[in-house]
């Protein structure tokens, strides 16, 4: 078996204008990159990857800096692993933020349902916010490069979360049936056909 290729990206730029730096260090970043040392990363080789990080030698340069993109193979099996580690490292602090943000979910949903707001409005804001953390996953697991320990249990809260709001909209379902006068909801029986 022969040992995985990565791409290697190192880049020096200019201290100033800050912003630049920052948003060079935040696209790096997006693609799921690790930085090994300040200016230093690697991505594990594939022709997306290559291709993007070839802009962003050009955008290095068109911001007066230098890089060297390299294609490259671990020494020995510490080392792979030494790489692979920090991919998961990374991922993990990513899955367990998102985790996180579940549990604000949850607990959201148990203050609306202990305060008795059981209403449309209610529901669909909670729908917006499991749409937010279903795309947050998403992003989270594209990154996901070798299987990070927490990715399970962060499936598993997204699945949580999506029960816990179908519970919740059975419950405003009811709130608002029971709210209606008879007359309404024999008209809407009517419109119904029923």
């Amino acid at each position: 078996m022969s040992a995985p290729l990565w791409l290697l990206l190192t880049y020096k730029v200019p201290p100033e204008p800050a912003r630049l730096r920052i948003a060079l260090w935040r696209k790096i970043k997006a693609l799921g990159a690790v930085y090994l040392q300040n200016g230093i990363c690697v991505l594990p080789r594939t022709d997306e990857h290559l291709r993007r990080l070839k802009v962003m030698e050009n955008e290095i340069a068109r911001m007066g800096g230098e890089a060297v993109l390299l294609e490259t193979v671990p020494l020995d099996r510490t080392q792979q692993r030494k790489v692979l580690d920090r991919f998961n490292a990374d991922r993990n602090e990513a899955y367990q933020e998102f985790i996180e943000r579940c549990e604000g979910f949850e607990a959201e949903i148990a203050r609306e349902t202990a305060a008795g707001k059981l209403t449309f409005a209610e529901l669909e804001e909670n729908d917006e916010d499991l749409k937010k953390l279903r795309t947050w996953f998403d992003k989270i697991r594209k990154l996901d490069f070798h299987g990070a320990s927490q990715a399970e249990e962060a499936a598993k809260r997204l699945a949580d979360c999506n029960e816990l709001l179908d519970r919740f909209a059975r419950q405003v379902f009811e709130a608002q049936e029971e709210n209606r006068t008879p007359a309404m909801r024999r008209a809407q029986r009517t419109k119904q056909g029923k």
